[in-house]
């Protein structure tokens, strides 16, 4: 299995689950970082550049596509990406951690100007197969509103209950359980 980590705005800290599980679960897995060159001012054209980048830098893609690993704004690089990307076939399915509700009523965090540019939300559905997990508790995203944006996606729903924002400060560091959660879910896709 090869993963493609997406850490979202400010990219995700050393007690990060998407920083934890490349060292917990290397033997079971193939990780790889999508790095961008600025994660405070996030420009969503070269987060998209930066993905394709590390897809088409890999042949093994090819044969062997990748699942997206997301989290918070990565999820909406994802639906940007896919959008506009001719290389989607590189891609097995997504799985979409926590989506910021960038373009509902504003709050402190998704209102920030540094995400300006995300704000007009891609919602066309995904040309793979992708699974929305999502929180009843996440400050940045109302759940019902994330429920819509999965099905603009074409996208399953997890409903996580009260997990606030899948993150190290809501408690998931190494989040075994989604782990097991993206191992159960892609032992089915196989």
């Amino acid at each position: 299995m090869r993963l493609l980590l997406l850490p979202g705005w400010n990219d995700s800290g050393p007690a990060h689950w998407q920083s934890r599980w490349p060292q917990l679960h290397g033997k079971q897995a193939r990780f790889c970082k999508v790095d961008q060159d600025d994660w405070a001012w996030p420009k969503r054209g070269d987060w998209m550049m930066n993905l394709d980048e590390v897809l088409l830098a890999d042949r093994a893609f090819e044969h062997d596509p990748a699942i997206l690993v997301a989290h918070s704004l990565g999820c909406h690089l994802v639906a940007a990406w896919a959008v506009h990307s001719q290389h989607t076939r590189r891609v097995k399915e997504a799985w979409l951690v926590a989506p910021p509700d960038l373009d509902g009523p504003p709050n402190p965090a998704t209102a920030a100007p540094q995400l300006q540019g995300w704000r007009k939300v891609v919602r066309q559905r995904l040309p793979f197969p992708a699974m929305v997990l999502a929180s009843r508790t996440d400050p940045y995203a109302n759940f019902e509103r994330s429920r819509v944006l999965a099905q603009d996606w074409g996208a399953g729903l997890l409903d996580l209950g009260e997990a606030g924002h899948v993150n190290e400060a809501s408690g998931h560091g190494d989040w075994p359980e989604g782990w097991q959660m993206l191992q159960e879910h892609a032992a089915r896709r196989n």
